[in-house]
């Protein structure tokens, strides 16, 4: 509860949960059932993972590091460094390991959407 006696809704997923998975694109932690039922809050229109179980399990992992909470994306420096200040307040991990498939990744593409991985390859290739 906040001090003025309003609920906060809960954004913080179980810690180390098996369910919890997150996005390739964007980074974002959510539940396998969360993904299933609304997508990917961020990439949604891109990616078309609400109610694609083979999608999820091509655009999301559930092997990553590190837990980021996002209050106000848009005023945090993190949110800067991790390039989610754009994106909807939330659970973001630091790495995510796993890429987006060559053909979704070509889908990105056509739709002008870069893909930068977010478990560091990126950065090894440079």
């Amino acid at each position: 509860m906040s001090s003025g006696g309003q609920p906060i809704p809960e954004i913080i997923p179980m810690p180390k949960s098996r369910n919890n998975k997150a996005c390739l694109l964007c980074s974002i932690i959510q539940t396998s059932g969360d993904f299933r039922a609304n997508g990917c809050p961020n990439c949604e229109n891109v990616l078309h993972l609400e109610g694609n179980p083979d999608r999820i399990l091509s655009c999301t992992s559930q092997y990553f590091d590190g837990m980021i909470a996002m209050i106000s994306p848009e005023k945090s420096w993190v949110a800067k460094w991790q390039r989610t200040s754009t994106f909807v307040r939330g659970i973001y991990a630091v790495r995510v390991k796993g890429r987006i498939p060559e053909d979704i990744e070509a889908e990105l593409r056509d739709q002008e959407v870069t893909y930068r991985p977010r478990d560091l390859t990126a950065a090894e290739q440079d």
